[in-house]
């Protein structure tokens, strides 16, 4: 049994060098993906990881308890699509039964959730985000690569239906592509008790890099007005979004601006991807290799005092905008 010290790593909280604190770690369970989503990666991709280098369940477990003992509480799965992980239940509850874990939640496009929803509920997950650029179908079959519109549609309400809410429905807005949608999306989201975040395109990869940019600043303002909107007293959640809310507690809505209104200077995550590589940033290259470590038989407080190590890489901000071309890896690459 782990005493409180031990849990929180026996000394003090993650912190980077700018003063940061880390409490959320995003973690890729594969690369694969069974859409091909315009902002993501390319359409001609196909460079997948192998398997024998991506991290096994028993080595997601082993990151994510040490990152728990230095007090990160908050674990997201992520992918690719985390769902087509073989065995993704046992690793959901795995992670689950961690001491110090105490938000665990899963990205996914939602078209394999009707058959999961419930398992991942009784493995112990809490809640759902879910990726949903459009409500019209050819729209969807544009952005995705295939019409999976029905499949997704069924899966949010899978998701609902067996308890793992507060869903979060994310909504990448593009200029000319789906900006016309966005209140749509926003009273579907209302009238079903989901929470709408509206997130700017960034330019990772050659897919981000092409998708058509729209600064939320003048939507925020149009939906403040449209579903009479204000300031969230309290946090929903600990990632960038900034959320508010209807004046009749019917719902809220976040929004995620990276490129007009960065958020660097909170930065509290750091992301694992599946080939056991440690994302420092999204906009740098800033990473730290732990599966040779894993795989040469690196010890707990050693393991500890690696992610340390790496912490103290992270940079201060993105150059999303300075260097749109930097980062060439693509988003499924690196994890959600």
């Amino acid at each position: 049994m782990n005493h409180p010290a031990q849990a929180n790593g026996g000394s003090r909280p993650l912190q980077d060098r700018f003063g940061r604190r880390i409490d959320y770690l995003r973690v890729s369970v594969t690369d694969r993906c069974d859409l091909r989503c315009q902002y993501c990666r390319p359409r001609h991709f196909d460079g997948y990881a192998e398997p024998e280098d991506w991290l096994t369940p028993l080595e997601i477990e082993r990151v994510v308890a040490a990152f728990a003992r230095l007090g990160v509480g908050r674990v997201r799965i992520t992918g690719g699509e985390p769902l087509l992980r073989r065995n993704i239940g046992g690793i959901v509850a795995s992670l689950a039964t961690l001491p110090g874990v105490h938000d665990l939640s899963l990205s996914t496009n939602a078209t394999q959730l009707t058959r999961h929803a419930a398992a991942l509920k009784q493995a112990g997950l809490h809640r759902l985000n879910i990726s949903l650029d459009s409500l019209d179908r050819e729209c969807v079959a544009d952005l995705y690569g295939r019409d999976s519109y029905d499949a997704v549609m069924a899966g949010i309400m899978a998701g609902k239906a067996a308890g793992l809410v507060p869903i979060k429905i994310n909504m990448v807005a593009m200029r000319d592509v789906n900006e016309h949608e966005i209140e749509r999306m926003a009273a579907f989201c209302l009238d079903n008790g989901f929470i709408l975040r509206l997130i700017e395109a960034m330019p990772i990869g050659e897919a981000g890099r092409n998708a058509s940019y729209l600064p939320l600043d003048g939507v925020r303002e149009r939906l403040i007005e449209r579903f009479d909107l204000e300031p969230c007293a309290r946090e929903l959640g600990g990632g960038p979004a900034r959320y508010w809310q209807t004046r009749d507690g019917r719902g809220q809505i976040g929004f995620i601006t990276p490129i007009s209104q960065h958020f660097c200077a909170t930065c509290n995550r750091v992301r694992l991807a599946v080939d056991g590589t440690l994302y420092l940033c999204l906009g740098q290259e800033a990473r730290f290799e732990l599966r040779p470590l894993l795989r040469a038989g690196i010890d707990d407080c050693s393991l500890d005092a690696a992610i340390r190590e790496a912490i103290e890489l992270k940079p201060e901000r993105h150059e999303f905008i300075e260097a749109p071309g930097r980062i060439m890896r693509f988003m499924s690459q690196t994890g959600g």
